[in-house]
């Protein structure tokens, strides 16, 4: 019966088009398939909860890494991730493998979408805040298990959490949280998750200084804000306070001279303000522009 667990589990691992597994992810697989009907003459109540994670890990993990279909992956100790060895070893997808619901963003984003002509020297990526990271990782282990959800849990076996990791290879990771929950988009044929174009355009509004300074910023409204000008008022309009507003409309209107009845809204709703500067971080400037009540703060 174990061996037939292996080489279907062998099977699945080699149909996976994710380059590493997580302990929770391997530990579950081998858990649903063992409630399987096939496999149901194996019966789970004679064992404890640490006896079964140890049968587990001798008889099913310790197998398939000593026939090398996975191995540990060194900077996660106490086997929490595993590279599978036929896949090719992607860092932004080993991220966003580790983190499922994390995605590409920032200055990252930006050279993933051809905006920007920078190699990134980190990796940024982008997660839910803490308490909402949980909820979704509850519910995803209600999804993945099922009915065998609570039995899982009785069995004390690895459970969907946030591993903390600061680089990858040879890659440093910048995590970035927020209580604003990302948009992005899935790339076919891969676990590669990235900020879509127009919260890309948002995130460079927004934090400035993780998208190479608010300089190459408005290089980059410069040579694409118009080509993807309805995809940015689109995100703008929806997920932007008045701040961000402020920003978006100076760069598109008075820059760019891009007329539209959403940006002349923005216009309306905007507040004069003494902390409202187009440069976030640079000291308040006298130059100012009164329809967007901000404060022209770079040279």
């Amino acid at each position: 019966m174990v061996t037939k667990i292996i080489k279907t589990l062998t099977q699945y691992l080699s149909s996976l088009q994710q380059p590493v597994i997580t302990n929770y992810e391997l530990y579950s697989t081998i858990f649903n398939l063992f409630k399987a009907k096939k496999f149901s003459k194996i019966n789970l109540n004679n064992k404890n909860s640490f006896q079964f994670f140890k049968y587990l890990q001798e008889k099913i993990v310790k197998p398939i890494i000593d026939l090398g279909i996975i191995t540990p992956l060194h900077y996660f100790p106490n086997q929490r991730v595993f590279q599978i060895i036929s896949k090719q070893q992607n860092a932004e997808d080993i991220a966003c493998t580790i983190d499922p619901f994390a995605y590409i963003s920032h200055l990252s984003a930006m050279a993933y979408h051809g905006l920007s002509n920078r190699i990134p020297k980190v990796i940024y990526l982008s997660s839910p805040a803490s308490n909402d990271w949980m909820e979704f990782a509850k519910k995803r282990m209600k999804n993945d298990l099922g009915n065998f959800y609570k039995d899982y849990c009785d069995y004390s076996l690895p459970k969907l959490t946030k591993l903390n990791f600061s680089r990858i290879q040879n890659n440093k990771i910048f995590r970035y949280s927020s209580i604003h929950h990302g948009a992005f988009k899935h790339i076919e044929g891969r676990t590669l998750r990235v900020s879509t174009i127009g919260r890309t355009f948002l995130d460079m509004l927004r934090e400035p200084d993780y998208c190479g300074s608010m300089y190459h910023v408005i290089d980059v409204f410069k040579n694409y804000a118009e080509q993807y000008s309805n995809l940015i008022i689109d995100e703008i309009d929806r997920h932007g306070t008045n701040i961000e507003k402020s920003r978006a409309g100076y760069l598109l209107e008075e820059i760019l001279h891009i007329e539209n009845h959403r940006i002349n809204k923005w216009a309306k709703a905007v507040k004069r303000g003494g902390s409202r500067k187009l440069d976030p971080k640079q000291a308040y400037s006298e130059k100012y522009s009164e329809r967007w009540s901000l404060s022209l703060n770079m040279d």
